[in-house]
């Protein structure tokens, strides 16, 4: 089974880790991102401003992306719902 996804941007300041990258899923509208690992400091801070009172639960996780992104991102954005702005 093959998946529509498409490759949206890498961090014009990566370096040999490709890190991070986004990616669309033109199927669903999904964006895949991915990123850094948050530290523990901003996992738990996160935590505690979650309106679902919860830690962020196995399985998931908190990713950095870099302000640098905000273009790719909505590139990304704008190629799966072009009518919204």
């Amino acid at each position: 089974m093959t998946m529509d996804i498409r490759f949206a941007g890498i961090d014009p300041d990566t370096d040999e880790d490709g890190c991070p990258t986004v990616w669309v899923d033109t199927e669903t509208a999904d964006l895949l991102i991915q990123g850094y690992d948050a530290d523990k400091r901003t996992e738990s801070t996160c935590d505690a401003l979650s309106p679902a009172r919860v830690p962020v639960p196995p399985g998931e996780a908190i990713v950095r992306i870099p302000k640098r992104m905000i273009p790719i991102i909505r590139k990304a954005c704008d190629e799966l719902d072009p009518g919204v702005r």
